[in-house]
């Protein structure tokens, strides 16, 4: 059960409608033992750091037994904690020492697919065709007429068809690798086991659960054909693919909720659901299912004033009808880092599971990275920060096709990015070996020189950086107590007048009687209203002027 000497910020209900959560993607982000890995003895070395920057919560991604084929994402045991990262006295270890510091500690569940080496499908692909055993996963038969066909057209999102065929001549799903089979969660023997794995945590004294692929668990029944590609699936609305976002999934949440309920300390599930249109997120965080759901819909926006108002307006618009917050986030371990992906000439897809991108300049997304944790922080709901974003790291692009280990690059050929440029070990220390990641020097992912300028080291203390904007952004939100607040986007042309032009996003935050607003600028310079007072800046504001790709947090 949690500790019992829990801080007041832990006894705080209610706390993640307002949270800023902070992502540790573990293998990239401290190595205690210098195998060139993160792990969580490293992890739990650094917790001072996250507490200094104000964080509410840790969400740290998957360290269970693993193969490693998908970076842990294929899970060979949900209850235990893979050598590579330390041991289950480790995480207790960490679970306390977050816990002392005043932050709570969210762990990865991945439910919609197992590894390949896990026991249940060991005993599955022994048992044979037919068998009970098949029954936790997705087994079809090979058509005679047409044995090598696959059951259906489905693809997998990480290249190829979503289906292998096993050496007795069945088929079995996996909408990922081939090394990580779908679970068939219309099996009851799969539902308890998962109810198990749940309560397992939760007497360890987790706080919470980040739910892997929410939206895929179930899938139509009778597994029919998608009729488009990939590509065409990803124009249409996502209930349109049959594996995606079927009305099924929310009985297993309001279970899963059920069961979280009845531990104190109100422990949590955030929702890793890509849907679209913005109100089907709705249903994810009805009152009795997800307390919250990543805004993909927010992270996905184009750098343009209009389409930020339209998203951040309607994602607001889409949860109000089930009185859930939104939870804003521009970046995890799955998509491009923003101080490269706000920058790219055109708008191309924030996921690396898309083509390769041409390198942007690098000034360019520095400013607008910089801008938009700016714009994020300031709006009302709670929100994630993924290792790194307070530092201002860019994608990696350039890492050589031997080093790269997701495997999207290698199932596509190279034709897709994979996700290797944004989970590069971060930088700590300019002169240390692998920039104080690691005591040895080693790096499961070389590490560029320009990280050298933005470490840790060079960054703390440093007026105007990004980290001391970070850290000055989240404290001037608890104090004004924005994440609590409602906004209104308003026109540019009451805070501006015939200043104002159509490349502005202007939002009126309020929590009780405070009164912020937020201005970003995606066009040409503005001068700011005689009167009007700057509470932070992500650039320099010099005679009341904010420049191109510049936003600031006002009182009027």
């Amino acid at each position: 059960m949690p500790d019992e000497n829990l801080t007041g910020t832990l006894d705080r209900r209610d706390w993640w409608r307002s949270a800023v959560i902070y992502q540790v993607y573990p293998r990239s982000f401290a190595d205690s033992d210098g195998d060139g890995i993160g792990d969580l003895p490293g992890t739990t070395s650094r917790l001072g750091y996250l507490a200094s920057l104000g964080v509410n919560a840790v969400w740290i991604s998957p360290f269970f037994p693993s193969p490693q084929a998908d970076a842990g994402y294929d899970v060979a045991d949900y209850c235990d904690v893979d050598p590579l990262f330390g041991s289950l006295a480790d995480f207790d270890t960490l679970v306390t020492e977050a816990h002392s510091r005043g932050l709570r500690v969210i762990i990865d569940l991945v439910p919609n697919h197992t590894s390949d080496a896990h026991p249940w499908f060991r005993r599955a692909l022994a048992a044979g065709p037919g068998s009970p055993e098949r029954g936790w996963y997705h087994f079809r038969d090979s058509d005679p007429s047409d044995p090598d066909r696959p059951p259906n057209d489905w693809p997998s999102e990480f290249g190829g068809p979503a289906w292998t065929r096993t050496p007795d001549g069945q088929w079995y799903l996996h909408l990922f690798d081939s090394r990580q089979p779908d679970l068939n969660w219309e099996y009851s023997g799969v539902r308890a086991a998962f109810l198990d794995v749940l309560r397992f945590w939760l007497d360890r004294g987790v706080d919470g659960f980040r739910v892997d692929v929410a939206h895929g668990l179930i899938k139509a029944p009778g597994l029919p054909d998608a009729g488009h590609s990939r590509a065409e699936l990803a124009t249409l609305p996502t209930s349109a693919a049959p594996f995606w976002d079927q009305d099924g999934v929310h009985e297993i949440y309001r279970e899963w909720r059920r069961l979280l309920d009845s531990y104190p300390g109100e422990r949590v599930m955030v929702a890793e659901a890509w849907v679209n249109p913005a109100d089907r997120i709705a249903r994810y965080v009805r009152a009795d299912e997800h307390h919250q759901a990543f805004n993909f819909t927010f992270l996905d926006t184009a750098w343009t004033a209009t389409e930020l108002r339209e998203r951040i307006t309607a994602s607001v618009a889409a949860n109000e009808p089930v009185g859930a917050p939104t939870t804003w986030v521009l970046s995890n371990h799955d998509v491009i880092r923003p101080a490269t992906r706000l920058a790219l000439a055109a708008k191309e897809r924030a996921t690396q599971l898309g083509p390769p991108v041409t390198p942007p300049d690098p000034t360019v997304g520095q400013r607008r990275a910089r801008a938009a944790i700016l714009l994020m922080l300031a709006l009302p709901g709670s929100a994630y920060l993924y290792q790194g974003e307070e530092l201002g790291l860019p994608e990696v692009l350039d890492l050589e096709p031997g080093v790269r280990q997701d495997p999207t690059f290698a199932r596509t050929g190279g034709a897709r990015l994979g996700r290797d440029g944004c989970r590069v070990p971060l930088p700590w220390r300019r002169e240390a070996p692998a920039f104080g990641f690691s005591p040895t020097g080693a790096a499961w992912l070389p590490q560029p020189g320009e990280f050298a300028a933005l470490a840790v080291d060079q960054q703390v203390g440093v007026p105007g950086s990004t980290l001391e904007l970070t850290r000055s952004l989240i404290a001037m939100r608890a104090e004004h107590r924005l994440g609590e607040g409602s906004l209104t986007i308003v026109d540019p042309r009451t805070v501006l007048g015939d200043a104002a032009h159509g490349d502005l996003v202007v939002v009126e935050v309020r929590s009780g009687s405070s009164v912020t607003h937020v201005l970003l600028n995606l066009g040409p310079a503005v001068v700011l209203p005689e009167g009007a007072r700057v509470l932070i800046a992500s650039e320099p504001v010099s005679g009341a002027q904010v420049s191109t790709d510049c936003a600031v947090w006002l009182e009027l």
